[in-house]
């Protein structure tokens, strides 16, 4: 760089001594030469705040182990780079061993080697690989190779105004599980830097991590809800207390200037419980998400939360403040993400809804949506520990059933006989007529615990109805999934 500067000033001197007229066209073709000049340093700036970003971590893993993973990203401007860095970042700070390479290095030993690979990839132009993964698509992609022993996540960053939107993410996740690789979590989708997308991943990370109170990137821009309501829904559950949390607008604001639909998410800010030193230094607590139980026209925005308990037996972060610490009456941190991966089908076809524990606040709203549309073919698989103390909303979803909202019900109380019953179980028992509902175009929604039930899940209906067929139907949108 030195030398370009030092030729550009030797140029301007000598420019002096020439015509007026190519002075002129001199003096162009220098500025032109001199903002090539600038992108080059640019470039350059960019390349050394990158290679000293990745300083600290490995390019690969000398060994898998449950505590290693490897960051690979598919760039084609560099922001997808960057969202890896701090990924990795993340995951080493929890203690975790992390690597992390371009999707140019990655080669079939690579593969076979490593346990756990997080991507992160970008779509260009109408749904094309990165630059930097057209090797890995062309020679690894066109391939069938045995991934069965590796676990996955895929981060999707595109832009919806592209017809083609995460385009090369989707065909990523479908070539690794069609290897029979496992995913970690169901892939994110990123449209134009969204930050409530990039918290959502950041969420898994501290779940993967086991270490969920890190500081988020980016602070939601909240507003102040009214806490309203806090009912106990399961006392005397051999499970953590259930609570039903309830929540208006601010003040001088209707639930109809916060529309959500069924599927949406409501981020959390949690506080510290009163009583301790407020002149301390303390750490920003990051947010919580829950799924959204109610209907703007309930006038109210309702979640289900079980307690939760850190190692120490303290209650966590987020079901801590909503369910203990916060007053009846007191200003809440709150904001709506939109969930549109979540979201009811838009058509009146048959809709088979699938849960556990409070995975039903996120069903409970689209029975909602269904029953004020008058689309009444709707089938509930709920399961939870005793029916005596553990089937929340019992008289709504009965009364639901009586009035034809909910067609079909099963019910599994997994401690209620001698042999645990799970969802899947039921699944399992009525999978001729569940493949007839497909068949006549069903929809399938899941929302609850990732580890044990929805994977679970997804095994029997891949069983059930081949996982090619599950794949057709999330393409369409007719398999939505919100597991945590």
């Amino acid at each position: 760089m030195n030398r370009i500067c030092l030729t550009l000033t030797l140029l301007c001197v000598a420019s002096f001594f020439l015509p007026l007229p190519a002075q002129r066209q001199f003096s162009t073709a220098l500025v032109v030469i001199s903002y090539l000049s600038f992108c080059l340093q640019t470039l350059r700036r960019h390349q050394d705040e990158i290679a000293t970003q990745h300083q600290g971590f490995s390019s690969e893993l000398d060994h898998a182990n449950a505590q290693s993973i490897l960051v690979a990203y598919a760039s084609q401007t560099g922001f997808a780079e960057q969202i890896a860095v701090k990924t990795a970042q993340h995951l080493q700070d929890a203690g975790m061993t992390v690597a992390i390479n371009s999707m140019a290095t990655i080669k079939p030993e690579t593969l076979s080697k490593t346990s756990r690979i997080l991507f992160i990839v970008s779509t260009t132009g109408e749904g094309d690989a990165p630059d930097n993964a057209a090797a890995f698509t062309r020679l690894l992609m066109s391939q069938k190779i045995d991934l069965s022993h590796l676990h996955f996540a895929v981060l999707a960053l595109g832009d919806r105004h592209y017809q083609q939107f995460c385009a090369f993410a989707h065909r990523l996740d479908h070539w690794l599980k069609h290897q029979h690789a496992h995913s970690l979590f169901d892939m994110i989708e990123v449209d134009n830097g969204d930050e409530g997308a990039l918290r959502h991943w950041q969420h898994y990370l501290g779940l993967l991590s086991g270490h969920t109170e890190m500081a988020d990137w980016s602070k939601p821009g909240y507003q102040e809800w009214i806490l309203t309501e806090r009912e106990l829904l399961n006392p005397g559950s051999l499970g953590g207390p259930v609570y039903r949390i309830a929540c208006i607008p601010p003040k001088n604001a209707s639930v109809a200037d916060y529309a959500w639909q069924a599927g949406d998410i409501a981020e959390i800010g949690p506080d510290y419980p009163a009583g301790q030193n407020s002149m301390a230094v303390r750490p920003a607590l990051p947010h919580r998400e829950y799924s959204i139980s109610s209907l703007p026209a309930d006038g109210k925005l309702e979640l289900l939360v079980r307690q939760m308990h850190r190692p120490d037996g303290s209650l966590g972060i987020g079901s801590g403040w909503l369910t203990a610490y916060a007053e009846i009456g007191q200003s809440i941190n709150l904001r709506i993400r939109e969930n549109r991966n979540f979201h009811t089908p838009a058509h009146d076809c048959p809709l088979i809804l699938i849960g556990n524990g409070t995975g039903l606040a996120g069903l409970r709203a689209h029975l909602k949506t269904r029953a004020s549309s008058g689309h009444l073919r709707n089938w509930l698989f709920f399961g939870e520990r005793n029916a005596a103390h553990d089937f929340f909303h019992r008289e709504e979803i009965l009364a639901w059933q009586t009035h034809g909202a909910i067609s079909k019900l099963h019910l599994c109380f997994s401690r209620d006989q001698a042999e645990r019953r799970y969802v899947q179980h039921a699944l399992q028992e009525q999978g001729a007529d569940i493949r007839a509902w497909v068949e006549q175009g069903a929809a399938i929604l899941i929302c609850g615990s990732l580890q044990g039930m929805a994977e679970d899940v997804h095994q029997t209906l891949s069983n059930l109805l081949g996982l090619d067929k599950l794949e057709s139907m999330a393409e369409l949108g007719l398999y939505r999934r919100d597991v945590y």
